[in-house]
């Protein structure tokens, strides 16, 4: 993988998130109110892929600033990590109206600008929250059909070595927001993101 200068990253990241926030390629862009951008450490070894953002995350267009926020803020606490630390970003970069499932072609719409990140952060551990995170993550990485076709609760919290790129497949925060009780096992699986730092 190619290495550029921080100058150079930083402008290539600018000028992606211009795109990002323009975009019109679905029809998401017709309901949203930002197009949300990934944020955080350019350098960041870990980079996090959510779904996409909620309604607090829409009108304030920062990353995990809803009730998830919370939730995975205490989770990365838990591996000694903060938000300096590492860089965030969503699959989707536009709110999905009432929470609903994303369309594959909402997620393809998306696809390069992921790509592109990725690229740009250059993170020795991509962590991506959720099923569908998952498996659009594991899709880019590996031909390998045996690894795409794994369930999401099979490879959850495992860390899986593809060709060119480490994958920590996560639950998603919002998860416990519905579930408690699957606390403890969650905050075990995070913990672990501290040997990636």
């Amino acid at each position: 993988m190619e290495r550029f200068t921080d100058i150079e990253r930083c402008e290539s990241l600018e000028v992606l998130n211009y795109q990002i926030r323009a975009c019109k390629m679905c029809r998401l862009s017709e309901t949203r109110q930002h197009a949300l951008v990934g944020e955080g450490n350019i350098n960041a070894k870990i980079m996090f892929v959510a779904l996409s953002p909620g309604t607090k995350e829409n009108i304030q267009n920062r990353m995990f600033i809803g009730p998830s926020g919370g939730v995975f803020d205490k989770l990365i606490q838990t591996a000694s990590i903060n938000r300096k630390m590492i860089f965030m970003t969503n699959l989707v970069k536009c709110m999905l109206p009432k929470n609903r499932k994303p369309n594959w072609d909402e997620i393809e719409a998306c696809n390069t600008y992921l790509k592109e990140e990725i690229a740009i952060v250059q993170p020795n551990v991509i962590v991506p929250l959720g099923y569908y995170a998952t498996r659009t993550v594991l899709s880019k990485f590996t031909n390998d059909s045996s690894i795409q076709n794994l369930g999401f609760k099979s490879i959850n919290g495992k860390l899986l070595k593809l060709d060119s790129i480490q994958v920590y497949p996560l639950t998603h925060p919002s998860a416990l927001l519905y579930n408690p009780s699957f606390e403890n096992e969650t905050m075990q699986k995070y913990q672990q993101l501290k040997s990636f730092i």
